[in-house]
């Protein structure tokens, strides 16, 4: 299987797909690469270069016991960039990707970057505070972390309910969706799991979107019940000097059905824009 290698030397696994301008695609937790495989056998199928990489302590990259923060998860995606020497790349990421996706913009800058895409992304900041009312009380996430510690296998499995919004009315329920979710999510390590909660909800971003100097769509479900978009796509879109905002009406967290399908349209069209 194809690596790369980390600054710490962690193996971070990767797939890449078709040929072109590459599109580079971070995962939500606690999911891996292979849960953006429908967009990039799409982008591969129209023209562009697919990638997506594990997250470390993901899937089928390496499970260190230090580096799960979102400094380092940035660090590891521009080792991924560098290594393959990518150009003109167009960033995608979903949820805690999203925020990977920011950092490294902050951190690393845009010279290899053309475009971004933030997907039902954490940014800026998912935690409420005094300065950041709209977040969650951070009960909420100490509640993720209790589900993941005390049956991790158990807590997946309910947890693909509303993150595909299976759990409202008149839904369609795809048990295949719910398993995909399931087998996904128990390839992350439990410490991965465990310190990806607090860097997916208490690293603020803030700083990374001001500095953000390429376009970047921001797509959004308004029945997202994981990261709720008021605290996130709205205020991310605020802060991103060059932003296109999408909102999906009636669509949770995860792609799927309707939602999945008006998505790949619009990330087809930002690509070819």
């Amino acid at each position: 299987m194809p690596h790369v290698s980390a600054a710490d030397g962690t193996q971070i696994f990767y797939k890449d797909w078709g040929g072109g301008q590459p599109v580079v695609f971070s995962h939500g937790w606690p999911l891996n690469a292979d849960a953006w495989d429908s967009q990039l056998h799409l982008v591969a199928s129209h023209g562009f270069r697919a990638i997506a990489h594990d997250r470390r302590g993901h899937g089928r990259s390496g499970q260190p016991w230090q580096g799960n923060d979102m400094d380092t998860y940035a660090d590891d995606l521009a080792a991924l960039l560098d290594t393959l020497d990518l150009r003109d790349v167009v960033l995608v990421g979903h949820s805690t990707g999203g925020g990977e996706v920011a950092r490294y913009l902050g951190r690393h800058g845009t010279s290899r970057v053309a475009k971004a895409v933030l997907l039902g992304a954490v940014p800026p900041l998912m935690l409420k505070t005094d300065a950041n009312p709209l977040g969650l009380p951070v009960e909420v996430f100490d509640g993720i972390r209790a589900g993941v510690a005390a049956d991790r296998s158990q807590f997946y499995k309910e947890l693909a309910v509303p993150f595909y919004g299976f759990n409202r009315p008149g839904a369609h329920v795809s048990q295949g969706a719910v398993d995909a979710f399931w087998a996904w999510s128990m390839q992350v390590g439990i410490k991965g799991a465990l310190d990806c909660v607090r860097a997916f909800s208490e690293t603020d971003f803030t700083e990374d979107l001001k500095r953000i100097d390429v376009p970047v769509l921001i797509a959004h479900g308004d029945d997202d019940q994981i990261v709720p978009v008021a605290a996130s796509a709205l205020e991310t879109a605020r802060l991103v000097k060059d932003a296109t905002l999408k909102i999906y009406e009636g669509a949770p967290h995860g792609l799927a059905g309707a939602f999945e399908r008006d998505f790949n349209a619009d990330l087809l069209a930002f690509l070819n824009s």
